[in-house]
């Protein structure tokens, strides 16, 4: 079969605008690291049409394409265009929990501290694309309680305050090894545009949960999946963490409360890769028309939606609305076999969060290890803590103290194993 006929395409990919409170390191402060130092939640916020052009003042950048930092997945640049390091579609080129028929690569840009404030991020996209290859770009801004959840420029998100510091990412996916997908440039813009209403706090949803196994797999943040391992994977980009990091945890429990893991979310999956059925109509990215919460794997399984399939055409042989690693599934939740869960998206909310340093970390009925083990906090994991109180005294790889933070489930862990605290200053109980 002779090879497509490769063409040339400027694609311009809508406008994204994202936002942050006005307490961002300010810009004359040095380049921000490619990721956060510690691992940091999103908050989400609903998301508005825009069109038109870029309001004067605007500032404009690119993002550099060059590969560095270990926190890029199957890319590299030859003759100064971003490509697919393995654009065959398989085991270690696609979300280990996804398994779709599609190779895929993201490159994460370093974070831009702004000039001025901004509530809109726009990206123009110049590439190379044939034969089912293409390319994406998704931002996500900064602010106290976390980074918001990424978003594709195309949908033209507006968020709710202004943004003093942004990320971008490129995505190409390739659905065949013929396949053409090299970024040339990436040019973003930030201006200011009306703002939408403030995001949806706590979102908890009752969704089935599956295992991933798949050891040796990598995940699409470029982790090898291992054996016993702690993460959980959603159907959307949205909400996934840059590698080594909790930017995005979940809390998962079991339907009766008995036991309960925050895990990061670090894999895209099951089924689908483009459904974050958490969020509200407004500002899901398909399948809009299906009630908020509930995944459309659930849908099409239980109800014959989009005719029993998924996005790639496949049919959906169970409800699942997320993915568990082995020791997140046996250990965490000591689940022997899939179940129905009950999830809470922790990004959707606010207030301190604590980095869990060394994990899997036991989460207790009280403060001290006397007390009733409820499950685990992953390593990485980010943990709303709602006040903390005087217990045992712990050493750990922190610190050694008797402070025990209470988490916003009722369970406790010790601040010794906790590495860094934001979003807020936890009160005493």
């Amino acid at each position: 079969m002779p090879c497509p006929r490769r063409t040339r395409s400027s694609v311009f990919v809508g406008a994204l605008t994202v936002t942050l409170a006005a307490t961002l390191t300010p810009a004359a402060a040095p380049a921000a690291p490619r990721t956060a130092p510690t691992a940091r939640p999103a908050t989400a916020a609903p998301a508005d049409a825009w069109s038109g052009a870029p309001a004067a003042g605007a500032e404009r950048w690119s993002v550099d394409l060059a590969v560095a930092g270990g926190d890029d997945v199957n890319v590299r640049v030859t003759a100064g265009r971003l490509r697919l390091a393995d654009s065959r579609p398989g085991a270690r080129t696609r979300p280990a929990a996804a398994g779709g028929p599609v190779a895929e690569g993201t490159l994460l840009g370093t974070p831009r501290v702004l000039a001025r404030p901004a509530t809109r991020v726009s990206a123009a996209v110049t590439a190379d694309l044939a034969g089912g290859g293409a390319a994406q770009v998704q931002v996500r801004s900064w602010r106290t309680a976390g980074w918001t959840e990424w978003r594709e420029a195309a949908t033209a998100a507006v968020f709710d305050r202004p943004v003093t510091r942004v990320q971008a990412r490129v995505l190409l996916t390739a659905r065949n090894p013929r396949a053409t997908a090299a970024v040339r440039a990436v040019a973003l813009t930030a201006d200011t545009a009306a703002v939408a209403a403030a995001a949806t706090p706590g979102r908890v949803y009752r969704v089935y949960a599956t295992r991933i196994g798949l050891v040796g797999g990598v995940t699409a943040n470029g982790r090898t999946v291992q054996p016993r391992d702690h993460f959980a994977a959603l159907p959307s980009r949205r909400s996934l963490s840059p590698i080594n990091t909790g930017d995005y945890t979940v809390r998962v429990c079991t339907t009766s409360g008995s036991r309960c893991e925050y895990a990061p979310v670090w894999d895209v999956g099951p089924w689908n890769t483009r459904d974050d059925y958490w969020n509200p109509s407004a500002v899901r990215e398909n399948w809009k028309n299906l009630p908020q919460g509930r995944p459309e794997a659930q849908a099409a399984y239980q109800y014959g939606y989009n005719g029993g399939r998924d996005q790639f055409g496949r049919r959906v042989l169970n409800p699942g609305g997320i993915d568990l690693a082995d020791g997140t599934f046996w250990d965490g939740l000591l689940l022997t076999d899939n179940a129905w869960v009950d999830v809470a998206y922790l990004w959707t909310g606010g207030g301190p969060r604590g980095v869990v340093g060394d994990g899997p970390l036991n989460i207790r009925t009280g403060p001290g290890t006397g007390y009733g083990v409820r499950g685990l906090a992953a390593e990485r994991a980010n943990v709303p803590i709602q006040c903390y109180v005087t217990g045992q005294r712990i050493t750990g790889p922190y610190r050694t103290t008797t402070r025990w933070n209470r988490l916003a489930s009722g369970q406790y862990v010790s601040h010794a194993y906790i590495s860094a605290v934001y979003g807020g200053t936890a009160p005493p109980c």
